[in-house]
C-alpha cells in the first residue's frame, strides 16, 4: 500500500500554496495532506515524531490516489537546512512544485504574515534588515538548489504566482501534468477566494486562547456592543499596507538581483527584481534550460 506522497508543493510562502492545495485537493483521484503544512522534514519537533506519524497522514486516502502535501517550510533555508535531504531519503522519486512570485512583494505579504502572527514587530524597511529569512525566502535559485543536490531538476516544476493568478486553468493542468494526473483538473473558481487574508489583523496571544472558544465566540456576540467590539478588533489591525521605502527597494535589489540573475539563466530568460513580472508572465510557461546552482 501507498502511504507517502506522491508529490510535494514544497513552497514558496505567501506564493498562493494554500489555494492551489485547496485545488489540487478538490480533484477527483487527488488526496491532499490534513494539514495543509505537516513541516515534517523541515522542523525538528515534527520529524521527531518519526515517519510512522508522517504516514499517518496518508494512510487512510484512497490506495489509487494521487497523494500530496504542501510544506512551504521546505524552501526556507538558512531556517530549515536538513529539509531538503530528509524529504529525499524518505520520498525519492517524489514531484515537487515551487511556486515563485515576484519577490519583493513576497516580502511584504511575508512581513504582512508574520507581523500578524507576532513573529516581527515594527517597521518593514527595519524588519527587512533584523530579519535576514524575509529575503532569504525571495533567493529561489538559492532554494532550488538545495533540492536539486537531491533530486534531478526535471522532477522539480518551476510555477509562478503571476501566470497562475492570469490563467489558472492552463497553469494547473500544466501542475497537475507534472504530477501524473490521468484525470481532467478544473480549477474551481470560487475557491479562489477561500485564502483572501486575514492577516492584516493581529491579535493578543492571550485574546487568542480566550477568543477561540465556542462558547466565549457566542457570549461576546451576545453580550459586547458592536461598537466596543470594532474598538477590540481595530486595536490590533495592520491599518495600512507596509510600504517600503525606495532606500530599501534599492537594498532588496542588491540583495537579490543576483540571485534572480541564477534563477533567470535556469529559466532561459533575463531575470531581475524589476523585470521579474513581465519577463516570466510573456510567452510559454518558464521551463529549466540548465541546472540550478551548486548548493
Amino acid at each position: 500500500m501507498r502511504s507517502l506522497p506522491d508529490f510535494v508543493v514544497i513552497g514558496a510562502m505567501k506564493c498562493a500554496t494554500s489555494t492551489l492545495h485547496d485545488q489540487l485537493a478538490l480533484q477527483p483521484g487527488i488526496s491532499m495532506s490534513d494539514p495543509k503544512e505537516p513541516n515534517f522534514f523541515s522542523d525538528g519537533p515534527n520529524f521527531a515524531k518519526g515517519m510512522g506519524w508522517y504516514r499517518s497522514l496518508f494512510e487512510s486516502m484512497p490506495i489509487d490516489d494521487l497523494k500530496g502535501e504542501s510544506s512551504t517550510h521546505l524552501t526556507k533555508y538558512p531556517v530549515h537546512p536538513d529539509a531538503a535531504v530528509r524529504m529525499h531519503e524518505a520520498l525519492p522519486d517524489a514531484k515537487l512544485v515551487y511556486v515563485m512570485r515576484d519577490p519583493i512583494k513576497r516580502i511584504v505579504s511575508q512581513y504582512i504574515h508574520e507581523w500578524s502572527e507576532h513573529t516581527i514587530t515594527g517597521d518593514i524597511n527595519k524588519a527587512i534588515h533584523e530579519h535576514p529569512r524575509l529575503v532569504a525566502y525571495s533567493a529561489y535559485a538559492m532554494q532550488i538548489a538545495k533540492h536539486t543536490a537531491f533530486y534531478e531538476q526535471p522532477r522539480i516544476l518551476p510555477v509562478f504566482f503571476e501566470r497562475l493568478m492570469a490563467n489558472p486553468q492552463a497553469e494547473f493542468e500544466r501542475i497537475c501534468s507534472h504530477i501524473g494526473y490521468q484525470g481532467h483538473p478544473v480549477w474551481q473558481k470560487e475557491e479562489d477566494a477561500k485564502n483572501v487574508s486575514s492577516q492584516r489583523q493581529r491579535r493578543s496571544p492571550v485574546l487568542n486562547a480566550v477568543l477561540d472558544i465556542r462558547a466565549v465566540q457566542i457570549l461576546r456576540r451576545s453580550l459586547m456592543p458592536e461598537g466596543l467590539r470594532n474598538r477590540i478588533k481595530s486595536r490590533w489591525t495592520m491599518k495600512e499596507k507596509p510600504e517600503l521605502t525606495a532606500e530599501s527597494i534599492g537594498f532588496l535589489h542588491d540583495q537579490l538581483d543576483p540571485d534572480m540573475r541564477s534563477l533567470g539563466e535556469m529559466i532561459g530568460r533575463p531575470l531581475s527584481c524589476a523585470s521579474f513580472v513581465e519577463s516570466v508572465s510573456q510567452g510559454a510557461p518558464p521551463e529549466w534550460v540548465r541546472s540550478g546552482v551548486t548548493a
